[in-house]
């Protein structure tokens, strides 16, 4: 795979699974100015129109070892000086240990590999599902599958309490000996 087939992979994957909630999904978007002084233009660009909200993606694809794991900290510290919400998504065989540590420890890069064919949300996609959860307020992305708190029954806190009263009274007697 490409790096620009990978880039292609990951728009498609975020317009089967999040274009119903109101996002449009843009390729190659020229934004400003990198570090270095040349025009920027991210992989990907997903845009909420109604509330005004953008999240910027780049995307590396490592699939052997090659000259990739050079860019990788230049990549993070100049998506890291934009003045919106950024992401590195990456995958790939390739990555040297020391780079997928870094990858792996920064709170804007995220690993993600869509199936081709399916495009589901699975194991592989969900640190990018949680990205695009944060950075648009889909919180229900988040807690998909998850049990919501409930309290106990009214008559279990009556118990706790006859259990502390309980503990209560033992712990007098045995200061009142």
């Amino acid at each position: 795979m490409t790096g620009h087939e990978y880039a292609d992979l990951v728009a498609r994957y975020i317009v089967k699974n999040f274009a119903s909630r109101g996002v449009k999904v843009y390729r190659e978007v020229h934004i400003g100015k990198t570090l270095t002084g040349r025009g920027r233009r991210v992989d990907i660009f997903v845009l909420e129109p109604t509330t005004r909200t953008a999240l910027a993606i780049e995307c590396k694809y490592q699939g052997s070892v090659g000259t990739v794991d050079e860019k990788i900290p230049f990549a993070l510290q100049d998506l890291e000086s934009m003045r919106i919400p950024v992401c590195v998504v990456y995958a790939g065989d390739g990555f040297s240990q020391g780079i997928l540590h870094i990858l792996s420890a920064s709170p804007i890069a995220a690993y993600c590999l869509p199936g081709s064919r399916s495009l589901a949300t699975s194991h592989d996609t969900r640190e990018l599902d949680t990205i695009l959860a944060m950075t648009f307020k889909w919180w229900d992305v988040l807690v998909r599958g998850k049990k919501r708190v409930a309290l106990e029954p009214a008559r279990s806190l009556a118990l706790v309490v006859s259990r502390n009263d309980v503990f209560r009274q033992e712990a007098m007697s045995l200061e009142d000996r």
